[in-house]
């Protein structure tokens, strides 16, 4: 549930910036919010990220698809305790999701949120798609220290569990009791 909450609020959300953006923006008009730092600047991306490959539509119609499926079959495959993974899985869907309606409906991606500190500008499924892979990243990370923690713990233990009559049927195995 996590993962399909996640995807429809990114997406509601997205949609709901870019109207508003839309609504209030020329193509190339910007606000400044923060001096020489943050702007809002309305940007019609024909291409991916930072203009790239502009007018292959069909290429990032295919791609949002094929992220969008995956996340649909990665979601069963999780289990519910695994948060961080469905919380990522939601941003990343909802964030594909959004920028493929931008490109279906208006055969370009409304992009806004312009950082001075490079010349590219971006949007909030932009962001969630980034933020979610990095959560990804983080409990791939973590998930290899859990195994690397507990690979040692079986090294100490020599592979022991925690019963005692483990090997009992083996020569000189069982409680040295």
């Amino acid at each position: 549930m996590l993962v399909w909450l996640t995807m429809a609020g990114v997406w509601i959300a997205d949609r709901l910036l870019k109207i508003l953006i839309q609504g209030h923006f020329l193509p190339g008009e910007s606000l400044v919010l923060v001096p020489k730092l943050l702007h809002l600047t309305l940007v019609l991306n024909p291409g991916a990220a930072f203009g790239l490959l502009a007018g292959r539509t069909w290429v990032f119609v295919g791609t949002a698809c094929i992220v969008t499926v995956g996340v649909v079959y990665a979601q069963f495959r999780v289990a519910r305790e695994q948060i961080l993974i469905r919380l990522a899985l939601g941003m990343i869907g909802g964030g594909a999701l959004g920028n493929l309606y931008d490109r279906v409906t208006l055969g370009t991606v409304v992009d806004y949120v312009d950082v001075r500190l490079w010349p590219y500008v971006f949007n909030f499924a932009d962001s969630m798609i980034v933020i979610g892979v990095g959560l990804l990243l983080i409990a791939a990370y973590l998930g290899d220290k859990r195994a690397i923690k507990k690979g040692s713990e079986s090294a100490v233990t020599g592979g022991l569990g925690s019963s005692s009559s483990k090997g009992a049927d083996k020569p000189g195995g069982g409680d040295c009791g």
